[in-house]
């Protein structure tokens, strides 16, 4: 059977771009198990190490580091980012239904005005973000990486998009039973909600986990930054060895290859925006 010459040449294109993305990632994972001294006499691309080797990575999981603990912001990662997505999580949904769902004076003006506050862009908010956090006392904690950026506006937009397509008739009957606010929330619109929640969760965790910024200007201590933040200083201590930066690369990428290997089915099933449901 015949492919048609669309779907051949699309074929074809995006594995060429996967090939064009693939390949930088293959060669620092390569690189991250060669010796540093085959990599100067290479002086270009190989395919297979000669020497394979796990000194790299030995040497920059040495605890007694002080420059660059490795360890330490690798679990600084995993709290932030995971702390991160599930608040993110919570909060999303309970300020979509509220907008999607409940009926107040003023919902759709204060919604625009959200959608208009978040048109500006990020960086502009860094500085008096950076006082909020002083006068909080949050400077060089964990809390100045996870609760700004919470309340996501296009993340709220996406999910109220999707709730509303939840029949109202569902909750009408559930207040008929005499369940609450709180109880719809969680029995009702949370379980129907689950494929796009998923989607903002792995959106949450990779985008925290990626962050570079805003860790590298709120944290003054080596030992509080996150994982992505402290690759600036293991590029000042491994920049003459290219292998050993390699290996804190591919640190760095790991924890994302397995969580999205984990979690693709779901990414997956909810990418589709609709509810699920039919009134």
């Amino acid at each position: 059977m015949r492919l048609p010459a669309s779907k051949t040449f699309a074929f074809v294109f995006l594995t060429a771009i996967g090939i064009i993305f693939v390949i930088p990632v293959f060669w620092i994972l390569l690189a991250s198990f060669r010796l540093e001294s085959e990599l100067v006499a290479a002086g270009g691309f190989m395919l297979l190490p000669r020497t394979w080797t796990i000194e790299n990575f030995t040497y920059i999981f040495d605890i007694g580091s002080v420059q660059s603990p490795i360890i330490r912001w690798f679990f600084n990662s995993v709290l932030v980012s995971g702390s991160f997505s599930i608040l993110s999580v919570l909060i999303i949904s309970m300020s979509a239904y509220a907008f999607s769902k409940l009926r107040f004076r003023g919902r759709d003006i204060l919604f625009l005005v959200l959608l208009f506050v978040s048109s500006f862009p990020a960086i502009v908010n860094l500085v008096p973000l950076y006082r909020i956090m002083l006068g909080l006392n949050w400077v060089n904690t964990p809390m100045a990486l996870i609760f700004p950026g919470l309340a996501g506006v296009f993340n709220i937009f996406l999910v109220k998009q999707f709730m509303v397509g939840i029949p109202d008739s569902l909750i009408e009957a559930a207040k008929i039973d005499g369940g609450g606010e709180i109880r719809i929330y969680a029995k009702i619109i949370l379980p129907l909600a689950k494929p796009i929640l998923t989607i903002i969760a792995i959106f949450s965790f990779t985008g925290s986990w990626n962050d570079f910024l805003w860790p590298t200007i709120v944290m003054n201590n080596v030992e509080n930054l996150t994982l992505t933040a402290g690759l600036q200083l293991a590029l000042g201590q491994y920049e003459l060895y290219t292998s050993k930066l390699s290996a804190v690369s591919v640190v760095a990428i790991f924890p994302m290859v397995i969580f999205y290997f984990c979690l693709q089915r779901y990414l997956m099933r909810g990418v589709s925006i609709s509810a699920g449901v039919k009134g």
